[in-house]
């Protein structure tokens, strides 16, 4: 992969984890993720009309990924309600690059060189190794945070077609999220109300911020997949896992032991091998 593209997934990676944070540290995390996805269909809504219309062949694709998008919030919501980030995170995003490099490999016809397969397996293992404790892997949501990381590749799978029958992949990206950012409000109207969605609460600001940090992250991703094969950004992307243990460590009070300090010295290794 081209340098540009390594250190503007690397930094989508950064923001990532960054918003994930934020969401982890909520009191009321289904809320939280609902105003992040409002500011998102806002942003969006006004960005696609300075934008070109995307080719007839992606919508389908950015509805589908809208739908996708939408699972993935309530499964993560779901997996962090009693999951540590340094264990939830790592089992979800490490779990989809993988099957991200299956899927593009059976939907979009990609071929992976060995090197970058390899470097592709290195990550993936590497981020997985961090939920362990010890030889087990006790995690209480853990189906939860496995269904996150195949919606994880599934939407990435969808988006990376979609991205490049668009022939404007940003302008996919700001309709795929305007759709996303819509739905996500109405399943929460069903779920609770519209009242409680729409008082203004202590940290909407934060979640909207958070909002606005995950669209350029995830605009970021999809421009790098559309000049780059699908599982190795995605691997890239998911070195997000090491700025989450980071953050983890030092403002939500979660350990860094010797062994997950070697899971991201392979984690480097991989994403060495990849760029």
């Amino acid at each position: 992969m081209p340098i540009h593209l390594v250190c503007l997934v690397l930094f989508a990676a950064l923001l990532h984890a960054s918003w994930n944070a934020l969401l982890r540290g909520g009191a009321d995390r289904l809320w939280s993720m609902t105003v992040m996805c409002i500011a998102i269909a806002i942003t969006c809504g006004v960005a696609a009309a300075f934008m070109p219309i995307p080719a007839t062949e992606s919508w389908s694709y950015a509805l589908l990924s809208a739908l996708l998008h939408v699972g993935y919030n309530l499964f993560l919501v779901r997996s962090y309600r009693v999951g540590d980030l340094g264990q939830i995170y790592p089992i979800s995003r490490g779990s989809s690059p993988a099957l991200i490099t299956l899927g593009a490999a059976v939907f979009a016809g990609e071929r992976i060189a060995p090197g970058q397969l390899l470097g592709i397996a290195l990550v993936s293992g590497g981020i997985i190794s961090l939920a362990f404790k010890g030889r087990s892997l006790s995690v209480p949501s853990l189906p939860y945070a496995l269904g996150t990381g195949c919606f994880i590749a599934a939407y990435s799978v969808v988006d990376g077609i979609g991205a490049r029958l668009s022939g404007a992949p940003l302008a996919y990206t700001a309709w795929m999220c305007a759709l996303w950012g819509v739905m996500m409000p109405l399943v929460y109207i069903g779920l609770r109300d519209a009242r409680s969605l729409f008082c203004v609460r202590p940290g909407t600001l934060t979640a909207a911020l958070g909002g606005l940090v995950s669209l350029l992250a995830y605009a970021i991703v999809i421009y790098a997949m559309n000049q780059a094969p699908l599982g190795a950004v995605s691997a890239l992307r998911e070195t997000s896992v090491l700025f989450a243990l980071l953050i983890g460590y030092l403002f939500l009070g979660e350990t860094l032991t010797v062994r997950r300090i070697l899971a991201c010295g392979v984690i480097v290794a991989g994403t060495l091998i990849i760029g």
